[in-house]
């Protein structure tokens, strides 16, 4: 086998909590994850030539080691000192910087692709463990499906799947940076801390309704103030019959979860017609077969 074709998995937030801040400016976080079906196309070729070489369908984006999906494949390279190199061809879809781990699921897929390529044996566990060296969202999306994330997102401990339903995907056309909500996060008594542990029970009892009521995010004290758009597209799910809306890590994606599928369409038609929304997608949740 010279060549394999994978597909990196977007993932939404169903809750994220921040519970402390380290010295070296990491925060812990608690948050329960999930994968969902809107998917990033990679395809990993070995080249003769040794090296990383990338294309992608996105003229902006960087094709170096500036790039996570090459970053990773030349950690492996260096590691176990290939002699062959390896041609990566990403087509984007997942929103770029839209707090939906794109970019560390197509790191997560290129470790997973390398080291079926070239036959490293590596387990699951060994690829998380490179994988956090590339991101703190880079081993759930090597694990993918539902899981609870602890420490710096690190510490994953898989869930039940939630129930059948459909999910509203809204990013506006904005950009938000990561570093800069993080650092205007207030951690006092005022901050509203969603209730994490209800929130699994929730899944674990199928209960979806329940679920969404729990659901929360810490960072949207940050982020929504700045940027109205998404408290609005929020509301606008919600008015439009979402069991629960928010958004996905620190934006500025908002998600609607949804068990009427007339009502997600009809809300989904509503967000295209509005300047609220520049990207919709309609997907499901996603879990790997074990």
């Amino acid at each position: 086998m010279r060549q394999i074709n994978l597909k990196a998995m977007a993932k939404i937030n169903l809750s994220l909590d921040v519970t402390g801040e380290r010295e070296n400016g990491y925060h812990d976080l608690r948050m329960v994850m999930q994968s969902i079906r809107l998917y990033d196309r990679i395809s990993l070729n070995i080249t003769r030539s040794p090296g990383v070489k990338m294309e992608t369908n996105l003229g902006f984006l960087p094709v170096d080691a500036n790039n996570l999906a090459a970053k990773a494949a030349r950690i492996l390279i260096d590691e176990f000192q290939i002699p062959e190199g390896v041609f990566i061809s990403l087509e984007k879809h997942i929103p770029v910087a839209a707090g939906m781990a794109g970019g560390s699921s197509d790191a997560a897929a290129v470790l997973v692709g390398m080291n079926i390529l070239f036959h490293l044996g590596l387990s699951q566990e060994k690829l998380m463990e490179r994988g956090l060296k590339i991101g703190a969202d880079v081993p759930f999306c090597i694990l993918r499906g539902i899981a609870l994330a602890e420490g710096i997102g690190e510490i994953l401990t898989p869930l039940p799947h939630i129930p059948d339903c459909l999910i509203l995907v809204a990013k506006p056309e904005v950009h938000v940076s990561t570093k800069y909500v993080y650092s205007h996060l207030v951690l006092d008594e005022k901050l509203k801390h969603p209730d994490i542990d209800g929130q699994i029970q929730a899944i674990r009892e199928g209960n979806l309704r329940e679920m969404c009521r729990l659901q929360g995010n810490v960072l949207e004290s940050v982020t929504v103030p700045m940027h109205p758009e998404i408290g609005a597209l929020r509301d606008l799910m919600l008015e439009g019959g979402a069991i629960g809306a928010m958004m996905s890590g620190s934006g500025p994606t908002v998600f609607g979860i949804f068990d009427d599928e007339k009502a997600v369409r009809r809300t989904r038609e509503k967000l295209i017609a509005s300047p609220l929304a520049r990207q919709t997608y309609l997907t499901t949740p996603y879990y790997p077969e074990r």
